[in-house]
């Protein structure tokens, strides 16, 4: 079993930066690849950015793109989310989730919420105007 607990979500004014981290516990050598989804009240769940088990390849939603930065430290089995220039419609609850199998499946791959295994309970994000 694993545990995600995300944590760095709040309220911030538009064109503000947040750092959420999202730290896992318990079988830890399960966790491989580790993403962001983000979910915005009366809309589907989204996919935000993933970062590799390697760290070498990341990958970002086009809407976020230039303005997130995703990373991971291993040692601390945690992910970050590195969020600037925030716009109101980033208002959404953050959740951090990783794949169990350390597949390398690609871009499709790792934008679908089915690929992950364990999820954390989220995090709001809330961009004021």
């Amino acid at each position: 079993q694993v545990q995600l607990v995300e944590s760095g979500g709040g309220l911030v004014q538009a064109g503000g930066s947040l750092r959420l981290s999202c730290a896992a516990s318990g079988r830890t050598f399960d966790i491989y690849h580790m993403g962001w989804f983000r979910q915005a009240p009366g809309k589907e769940r989204e996919f935000v950015a993933v970062i590799e088990w390697s760290g070498i390849n990341a990958y970002y939603a086009d809407s976020v793109k230039g303005r997130f930065t995703i990373s991971r430290d291993n040692a601390k089995s945690t992910v970050y989310l590195q969020m600037n220039s925030l716009k109101p419609e980033d208002t959404a609850v953050y959740s951090c989730a990783t794949d169990s199998e350390k597949y390398y499946g690609g871009s499709y791959y790792y934008r679908q919420a089915a690929t992950y295994d364990y999820w954390g309970q989220g995090t709001q994000v809330t961009v004021s105007s």
